[in-house]
């Protein structure tokens, strides 16, 4: 849906609401990934994306409506986490996934906040004075592991 609705223009992002499987499934079906820039997750927990023209921010957001899953219990029970995982048919909930389609969805056009428009520049980059590996100097006199960033114990 958000594909077939958004703007026209050679080139657009993605902005993704949530870090849970939405992304995955965005990296999947678009050119868009986080790797590439393309792809923007800003987790605020909203299972919801939104597709811009990559310039203008200009765009159109999707979002499951959960207001219309009524219809849908299994979809439901997945989504709310009614049932446990062993507990779900997974079988049922595929085909009321099929079912459902784009019913189950609401679209708006958005102006994408322009904080979120364009790509981050890698900046330069450097030898840590401390672990001597390369890191990128807008991290600051030494890489963020060595600044006290806890990786491993």
């Amino acid at each position: 849906m958000a594909m077939r609705e958004r703007p026209e223009g050679e080139f657009f992002d993605v902005l993704c609401e949530t870090s849970v499987c939405l992304p995955d499934a965005v990296q999947l079906l678009t050119p868009c990934t986080y790797g590439n820039g393309w792809l923007k997750v800003v987790d605020v927990g909203r299972f919801a994306i939104t597709v811009f023209e990559k310039y203008s921010g200009k765009g159109v957001r999707v979002h499951l409506d959960a207001s219309k899953l009524d219809d849908y219990p299994e979809i439901k029970a997945w989504f709310f986490r009614l049932k446990t995982k062993k507990e779900q048919d997974q079988e049922k909930l595929l085909r009321e996934i099929l079912d459902a389609g784009e019913r189950i969805l609401a679209a708006s056009g958005v102006q994408v906040d322009a904080r979120h428009i364009g790509k981050k520049k890698g900046g330069p980059t450097a030898f840590c004075p401390k672990c001597g590996e390369a890191y990128p100097v807008k991290s600051g006199n030494a890489c963020l592991a060595c600044q006290g960033e806890i990786l491993y114990k």
